[in-house]
């Protein structure tokens, strides 16, 4: 069940990959998602040292969250993948010019993973052919509902 979506994402890049990694949260983090308190349009993931790390991810504060802890939204979060998988993303990112970029968050056996794809960048004039297909993909919907009326 997914929690947030990135749409800017698909809007961006072309996604040839993903992965799906486990996220180091701590507790009000993670009731603050669960609230829906999250927000990844501007968050993106790098490589730091052998391993990966959510940058830029916003994730806000619940007010009922304890009186001791001074939250942080906006703080690297480290993300958790195989070693091999970790290998496979630092290749294609170093060598062939991809870039990693958070898809969505969502829940898999009551903990919250984030879904990585390695995407290529989209050109402005990609931009505009995707959105003249997507309106002519709801012309052509729309043109079947009324059709059926």
């Amino acid at each position: 069940m997914s929690i947030i979506d990135n749409k800017k994402a698909f809007h961006d890049y072309f996604i040839e990959e993903r992965f799906e990694a486990g996220m180091v949260l701590h507790g009000w983090e993670v009731k603050a998602i669960r609230a829906g308190r999250a927000q990844l349009k501007e968050a993106y993931v790098i490589i730091r040292d052998g391993e990966i790390y959510l940058f830029g991810a916003h994730i806000s504060a619940l007010l009922s969250a304890s009186t001791h802890v001074h939250p942080e939204a906006v703080r690297t979060r480290k993300l958790l993948l195989h070693a091999e998988e970790i290998k496979r993303l630092i290749i294609k990112v170093e060598r062939s010019g991809f870039t990693m970029i958070p898809l969505n968050l969502h829940y898999k056996g009551g903990r919250i993973k984030c879904e990585i794809g390695i995407g290529k960048g989209k050109k402005q004039h990609d931009k505009r052919d995707t959105e003249r297909q997507r309106d002519g993909e709801r012309e052509v919907q729309n043109a079947m509902k009324q059709h059926r009326r």
